[in-house]
């Protein structure tokens, strides 16, 4: 499992839309081989089919496709978008941070997003990684320093 790993993570992310966010984020999995390039263009897809549901909190999005259109290896990415984008969410708009989710089972989703729900429900915690200027900096919030 790769959960915001320094390869999976891009705080300086310029996006006009959301369909450029989400690609930024998917492209972290596909360059890290957890997801194929295909999945990242199902998790736009997903976004234009169903809208953008999966911004769960104010400044989060956390876009995703099915296991089966191509993940790999279980794992979460994050940018940070330089300018905060539109989704079209009607309570939780504008995104700031984005982290692209790859799960290849209900098990795996459930793991990943419990871990990552726990990261991000303490307020202090997103506003730390809104603010971090380098990885480094973030490593005390995802509990590595």
């Amino acid at each position: 499992m790769k959960f915001l790993e320094r390869d999976l993570v891009d705080l300086h992310v310029n996006a006009e839309n959301p369909e450029q966010a989400i690609r930024a984020a998917g492209r972290l999995l596909a360059e890290a081989e957890a997801v194929s390039p295909g999945y990242v263009d199902a998790m736009v897809q997903n976004y234009r089919e169903n809208g953008p549901y999966f911004v769960l909190a104010p400044h989060l999005a956390i876009p995703h496709a099915r296991p089966e259109d191509g993940v790999k290896e279980p794992a979460i990415s994050m940018v940070r978008l330089t300018h905060p984008v539109e989704f079209g969410h009607s309570a939780h708009d504008p995104v700031r941070l984005v982290f692209g989710l790859g799960a290849s089972s209900s098990d795996e989703h459930l793991l990943l997003l419990k871990r990552l729900t726990r990261l991000l429900s303490d307020p202090q915690n997103v506003d730390r990684l809104i603010k971090a200027e380098s990885y480094q900096e973030m490593l005390p919030v995802l509990g590595g320093g």
